[in-house]
């Protein structure tokens, strides 16, 4: 047994590991999206099976995400609990049609900044809306309002017996989070997160604390297969924008924890069009089992790589874990303390945001920066979808201006023509400056405009440049460049005014 699979004992090992650093955030996830704590379950289960079995990124683990608690939420709130199946089948879909496509690879194309601004903005809109859980607070609809009520909602506790015992309890949650790492090695064997809901647990069933507890409805309770119903909502635009959200927020975290995944072992390297699939067709299921969305998690897979994986069987092993869970021990549940989960889930949101990244990103790559924290306020302010789109917009805004760059240089040697060379990528978005700097130049000398630098000229710049020349007092020649206006290395342009 052991020499046909010759890494059974450590992925058995490493399977373990994974499933108790899981089980406290599937539960989390599920519940901070507004679902019964049972599908966040069902999400790793099939993350864990589904997508375990298949090729793709062998050593990463997938399940159900902080990073799209928010986007989850404002679409059950939004479409109702009936309607996230067909989201999520759709976002399925359209990922295995993009494997299918190979277009996982350009996911890698799209600008880093944007997506640690998306993360960001999740953890500022996921922190906001779990420190009111830990408050026993409702929490405000949009991620702006979130964060003005919070001082409110916080004074409000005070003198609140139930909402102090909360607010302990997921005070002390992070607490044992922050301070895990900096215990002996032989008490982190048992996952942080584990560990802190497992202590708030029995603190709260020892002491009786007054707080609330997970809903347990069982797991085929839970399981909401979508409706015919449910489908007709794909003619609203709203839901479409949800989908397209999904999918792009989903596969981009997926194939960004792949590489990173990818830096923490030596085993195979993702195939990324395969792993896109591999998403696609295990959010396929969740769908058609009414489910959360999955992505492939960094938390999870980085606790796998570390508990010695070698295999996929490592998280194929992690799923049956979490379904003889779901299905043996489902009361459990009740007993976790939601400030708890809501503990974690700060805890996590912390993590989304790059501190450190945004920092030397300032030092070195100002736009970049810039883009990265446009981009989390946005979604603060907006919305999730419009945030992201704003990003991008931005990114690509950024690179067209950087690309255009052109460069003039003026030679006068005191008499006979002035000599001016245009180098560089002429476009509209540079032409005030060029136009600014030629006519600046004597009105009553003669110039030449060699144009033979310029790697590209746009119409929009060659219509200005003829009406510059049309502008000279008595100009004996109009411009006069050979090719195309988008042509590389076009003939020396000369105007002359006497």
């Amino acid at each position: 047994m052991m020499t046909k699979y010759p890494h059974l004992r450590q992925d058995f090992a490493a399977s373990l590991v994974v499933f108790l650093v899981a089980l406290p955030l599937c539960v989390g996830v599920a519940v901070a999206s507004g679902v019964p704590a049972e599908l966040g379950l069902v999400t790793g289960i099939v993350g864990g099976i589904v997508t375990g079995l298949m090729r793709g990124s062998s050593l990463q683990v997938s399940g159900p995400a902080a990073g799209l608690t928010v986007l989850v939420f404002e679409a059950v709130q939004e479409f109702g609990l009936p309607v996230l199946g067909v989201l999520v089948l759709a976002t399925g879909a359209l990922q295995l049609l993009m494997g299918a496509l190979k277009l996982g690879r350009w996911f890698r194309a799209i600008s880093v900044s944007v997506v640690e601004g998306m993360l960001a903005g999740i953890g500022l809109v996921l922190i906001a809306g779990q420190l009111y859980s830990v408050a026993d607070a409702k929490a405000p609809a949009s991620g702006l309002e979130k964060i003005a009520g919070l001082p409110g909602a916080l004074a409000g506790a005070v003198g609140d017996t139930g909402a102090l015992a909360s607010i302990g309890l997921g005070a002390g949650t992070i607490a044992v989070l922050v301070l895990w790492k900096r215990l002996p090695a032989k008490v982190r064997t048992i996952p942080g997160p584990l560990a802190a809901v497992g202590l708030a647990t029995l603190v709260a069933a020892v002491f009786s604390l007054p707080v609330a507890t997970v809903e347990v409805k069982g797991l085929l309770g839970s399981i909401q297969p979508p409706s015919l119903t449910a489908f007709g909502e794909l003619a609203n635009v709203g839901v479409l924008a949800t989908i397209v959200a999904f999918t792009l927020i989903a596969s981009a975290e997926s194939l960004f924890s792949a590489a990173a995944v990818d830096r923490l072992h030596n085993g195979p390297r993702t195939e990324y069009d395969k792993e896109l699939m591999a998403q696609g067709a295990g959010n396929a299921v969740c769908g058609v089992l009414g489910a959360l969305p999955m992505t492939a998690v960094i938390v999870r897979s980085s606790a796998n790589v570390q508990a010695g994986a070698k295999t996929k069987a490592s998280r194929v092993m992690h799923g049956v874990w979490l379904l003889l869970f779901a299905a043996l021990l489902p009361a459990t549940l009740a007993l976790i303390p939601i400030p708890a989960l809501a503990g974690i889930l700060v805890h996590a949101g912390f993590k989304l945001i790059p501190f450190r990244g945004i920092v030397s990103l300032w030092r070195g790559h100002r736009g970049e920066a810039l883009i990265l924290v446009a981009t989390a306020v946005s979604i603060v302010t907006v919305n999730m979808f419009e945030g992201v789109l704003i990003g991008l917009a931005l990114s690509v805004a950024k690179t067209a201006w950087e690309a255009s760059h052109v460069k003039l240089e003026v030679i006068d040697k005191g008499a006979g023509p002035i000599q001016a060379y245009l180098s560089g990528n002429a476009t509209f978005l540079r032409l005030p400056k060029i136009l600014d700097s030629l006519e600046a130049l004597p009105q009553d000398r003669p110039v030449e405009l060699d144009l033979s630098g310029l790697h590209h000229l746009d119409h929009a710049c060659r219509t200005a440049l003829e009406s510059w020349a049309e502008r000279l007092p008595h100009f004996s020649t109009s411009l006069e460049a050979g090719g195309t206006p988008t042509a590389a290395g076009t003939d020396p342009v000369r105007v002359t005014a006497p």
